[in-house]
């Protein structure tokens, strides 16, 4: 039997080591409500739910069904999209706080990439060097989806790029 809302809030509650007053202090409720979600007596209500996602360190969906999202994914060959129907995604945060981000068809890429074209001349992040790109669409090509790379540079950049 699933756990549920109330006891994942308790649980993951406890994990971060905060207060139910600390909780309900951060959330701007009282702390008689939380211990009413924690104990089934009462729900948080629908616009609270980000916050106490965001206050918990997970997503909404992960918080209502319990079960948490993988972030790459192998898929069998019956059940994999056509790499031609699918998107790359890379997003690049600065340590300034700059967000950049590049939503590519695969197919354009992989014809890039055919050409010899390479993702650095495109995203000008010098995060994006050391990736071998013909080798992620060989991956893709296999069944892997989601996130394939994730790098911090050592200036406090992240780089992600995400197959979908």
């Amino acid at each position: 039997m699933s756990k549920s809302i109330g006891n994942r809030i308790s649980q993951l509650r406890r994990e971060k080591g905060i207060t139910q007053e600390d909780m309900a202090e951060r959330l701007g409720v009282t702390p008689q409500a939380v211990s009413k979600w924690e104990n089934d007596i009462s729900y948080p209500d629908i616009l609270l739910l980000p916050k106490i996602s965001k206050l918990l360190g997970v997503t909404v969906d992960e918080l209502l069904s319990g079960e948490s999202k993988k972030d790459t994914e192998f898929l069998p060959e019956g059940k994999r999209k056509n790499i031609d129907d699918m998107m790359f995604r890379i997003y690049v945060n600065s340590a300034a706080g700059d967000k950049v981000r590049v939503n590519l068809p695969m197919a354009l890429v992989k014809m890039g990439l055919e050409m010899g074209m390479n993702m650095p001349q495109v995203s000008g992040n010098d995060a994006l060097k050391e990736i071998n790109f013909e080798q992620l669409i060989y991956m893709v090509e296999s069944g892997l989806i989601g996130k394939l790379v994730e790098v911090e540079s050592a200036d406090g950049d992240t780089v992600e790029i995400v197959v979908e």
